[in-house]
């Protein structure tokens, strides 16, 4: 006799279950931050700071990641855990626009945007409105 009963659950919709366990179990803010903190931590011990640029190389888009650590130095990380750390903001920050260049603070949990400028004395802006 046949039976229709499954056997197996979609990936998809474990991963849809998960999400919504993870916001269940996360339900403050402060909660996230130290959430992501400790894991940052677990991949890259000492991690404070991430900074995400996009860039081109070969005629590919690829992301260049640093960590950083409370004094704003490198911290010396394999590939894995620079992928990893990406990967665990990408996940944390789904709406974000990743094709600019973001910084995230683990010590506030902000995801900023981290465009150079330059200072003002140099005169590189060319709208008059902007110059002293």
């Amino acid at each position: 006799m046949n039976d229709t009963q499954r056997t197996r659950i979609p990936r998809a919709a474990l991963a849809i279950k998960g999400a919504r366990d993870a916001r269940r179990r996360i339900a403050t803010r402060a909660q996230f931050v130290r959430v992501v903190a400790a894991q940052l931590d677990t991949i890259a011990p000492g991690t404070v700071r991430v900074r995400t640029v996009p860039v081109t190389r070969d005629g590919r888009i690829r992301t260049w990641v640093v960590l950083d650590d409370a004094d704003g130095r490198p911290i010396e990380a394999d590939l894995a855990a620079h992928r990893a750390a990406y990967g665990l903001l990408q996940r944390a920050f789904p709406a974000a626009d990743w094709s600019r260049a973001r910084t995230y603070d683990a010590r506030t949990g902000a995801l900023a945007l981290d465009e150079p400028t330059a200072p003002a004395a140099l005169a590189l802006d060319t709208t008059p409105e902007t110059r002293p």
